[in-house]
């Protein structure tokens, strides 16, 4: 019986397992709303829209750009612009080490891109928040840059474009966060005595200081299908005032139908629509 017996000999330098695997980590998106499993490449080629039941993914600032923009090449604005650590801010890590990472991760100096451009032709100013960058929140830099992008838009009398996805003011950088509400609040309303077109966008999710100030100070203010946006969380709200909240609160078919927004416009439909109100409110002027 010895023919039945087989020597087991090791293998020179195996495979690790892990090397073996198919790895399909980051290949693959599960869509909240039907349960599908989408392959990401057909995911971004359709702008982050689910192809089953157009679910809304969350977009990030430059892909938003792209969306909006003419292929023209187009000018950012204070790209270099970044935010310091004023109050020496710590948590489980450092404000500063959270904004290297940041950084590193994205390729941006802080959560907003400001970019002139062209929208169908017509020349835009458009500010494009990323919500990867520390939740998208509204620091001293973000409140800076779309202060400056409001400011060109009243010198260029260009239309200004806001896109919001903002968990609200950074707490890392304290008051200084809270003074940006004031202060790009007060350049908006320069905005609106040059009688300059103010567009304001808010996307998934648009929240807290962010939603108290410019994100519903547009002249028209519209939003993406099924965004969350409100200034205190649900949560929070329910245990403020011990009631349940109604299906849907703080979605953006909940705020259209209470006179919140003025339209619910989906992604793909986005840049046509902008265009079509630029188009009117420039015919006023």
């Amino acid at each position: 019986m010895a023919w039945f017996k087989r020597d087991k000999k090791p293998i020179e330098n195996p495979t690790p397992v892990d090397e073996r695997r198919v790895r399909t980590e980051g290949l693959w998106e599960k869509c909240p709303s039907c349960r599908s499993t989408v392959w990401k490449k057909d995911l971004e080629e359709n702008w982050n829209i689910c192809p089953k039941c157009e679910y809304h993914f969350r977009m990030g600032a430059r892909d938003r750009l792209e969306l909006l923009l003419d292929d023209d090449p187009w000018i950012e604005h204070d790209a270099a612009l970044a935010s310091s650590d004023p109050l020496h801010f710590a948590d489980t890590k450092t404000y500063a080490q959270r904004l290297k990472d940041a950084q590193n991760k994205l390729g941006m100096s802080d959560a907003v891109l400001s970019a002139e451009g062209c929208l169908d032709g017509r020349p835009v100013i458009i500010c494009s928040m990323e919500f990867g960058f520390i939740g998208g929140s509204m620091g001293s830099v973000v409140g800076e840059k779309v202060a400056r992008a409001i400011e060109l838009a009243v010198d260029k009398r260009i239309p200004l474009v806001i896109v919001s996805a903002s968990g609200g003011a950074r707490m890392m950088e304290g008051t200084v966060s809270l003074m940006q509400l004031a202060k790009v609040s007060a350049a908006l309303a320069r905005l609106d005595e040059a009688k300059v077109p103010f567009i304001s966008v808010l996307t998934d999710p648009t929240t807290g200081g962010v939603t108290a100030s410019y994100a519903m100070l547009g002249d028209l203010n519209i939003a993406e299908p099924g965004a969350l946006i409100g200034f205190a969380g649900p949560r929070v709200i329910e245990q403020t005032i011990r009631q349940k909240l109604p299906e849907g609160f703080q979605r953006s078919e909940f705020l259209l139908e209470h006179g919140f927004l003025d339209a619910v416009v989906p992604r793909k439909e986005l840049k046509s629509y902008l265009s079509q109100a630029l188009g009117f409110f420039l015919d006023l002027a």
